[in-house]
């Protein structure tokens, strides 16, 4: 299954690196484009100056990964489209270039499921998302949940409560699922 990635689930870091954890496991195939990166590093420095060289190298990183998840698209495609935010069309024209069935945003308002599902689109949040992968492949999803976890913890270097960890991450759903069965 492929999915764009909208730039709202690129960063922040825990986030990102449980879906990008997922599907380095094969659950998912992600997408995205050079202007979602480039809006990803943009927050990044927005929100923490210096910040936005960390999300280049993030990038880098992720495009050296995955090369065939940037996805390029005819710039007449998005004059063709509609979404209550303009500024998201890009976004939707990603998704239909790179033949998605979906795609994963923080900002399901922006993204009706009418005017997506006129392209074979579904919105997911990513808390809905991973939680179903974590009810269909629980033991991966759990691992790379305690791998991204493990490593949260180190760079902090202190015990991080998990449930906690995850509602930062805007993963709560998934958060109260997992710390119900973490051993």
């Amino acid at each position: 299954m492929k999915l764009c990635l909208d730039a709202c689930v690129l960063y922040p870091t825990v986030l990102r690196e449980i879906l990008m954890g997922a599907a380095s496991e094969g659950l998912f195939t992600p997408l995205w484009s050079a202007r979602i990166c480039e809006e990803w590093r943009r927050a990044a420095e927005r929100l923490s100056p210096g910040d936005g060289l960390v999300a280049e190298g993030e990038i880098a990183r992720l495009n050296f990964r995955w090369p065939e998840a940037q996805v390029p698209h005819d710039p007449a495609l998005e004059a063709r489209l509609w979404l209550p935010d303009p500024a998201d069309i890009h976004v939707l024209a990603t998704a239909i270039a790179g033949e998605a069935e979906g795609i994963v945003t923080l900002n399901l308002r922006d993204f009706p499921i009418r005017e997506l599902a006129a392209y074979g689109l579904t919105p997911r949040h990513p808390d809905a998302f991973l939680h179903d992968l974590w009810l269909e492949f629980p033991e991966t999803v759990m691992r790379v949940v305690a791998g991204v976890h493990a490593e949260a913890e180190r760079l902090a270097g202190q015990t991080l409560d998990l449930r906690r960890l995850m509602k930062r991450a805007r993963l709560p759903r998934l958060g109260k699922a997992l710390s119900s069965t973490w051993s």
